[in-house]
């Protein structure tokens, strides 16, 4: 039986936020959709914005904005929520656009720690035609804390 061979150039999700490029790995992707309402939700961290049911699973959507200290903005009918899952849970992530997949080079990734050592959110940065994108690590968007706390919330407990 023949061994898979490993990838060896990443794929991206790649999305904007102000007209700037943001990424997640491909493989922590499970879809992108529309932006639908969202339902509040009591008692969660002040970067969950509330849920939606999306199939039949109520998913925790997450206010990248607030995570990043970028500007607040309202939901638009045209923003992607991009439904992706870190090591606890699905989340949706609200972006303004999703700009497709990009398949990297070894030239085109930056390590986080060789370019920017305080960035706790990020995996790494990718080298595009004529920008930079942000590639973002899914499990450190929410503090373990916070994690607990949006638990006890989807539970209908109290944090």
């Amino acid at each position: 039986m023949p061994m898979l061979e490993l990838v060896k150039n990443p794929m991206l999700v790649l999305f904007l936020l102000d007209e700037h490029h943001y990424a997640l790995y491909l493989p922590a992707v499970e879809r992108v959709v529309r932006a639908v309402e969202i339902m509040p939700l009591p008692k969660t961290p002040e970067i969950v914005l509330g849920i939606i049911n999306a199939q039949g699973r109520i998913i925790p959507v997450i206010d990248v904005r607030r995570r990043f200290r970028l500007p607040a903005c309202e939901i638009k009918p045209d923003d992607r929520f991009i439904i992706a899952r870190t090591s606890r849970r699905l989340v949706a992530l609200v972006v303004d656009s999703v700009a497709g997949v990009h398949e990297l080079t070894d030239r085109q990734m930056v390590s986080v720690k060789q370019s920017l050592p305080f960035a706790e959110y990020l995996k790494g940065v990718a080298k595009l035609e004529n920008d930079l994108a942000l590639i973002y690590d899914l499990d450190q968007f929410l503090s373990l804390d916070e994690e607990n706390v949006l638990d006890a919330a989807l539970a209908g407990g109290q944090a």
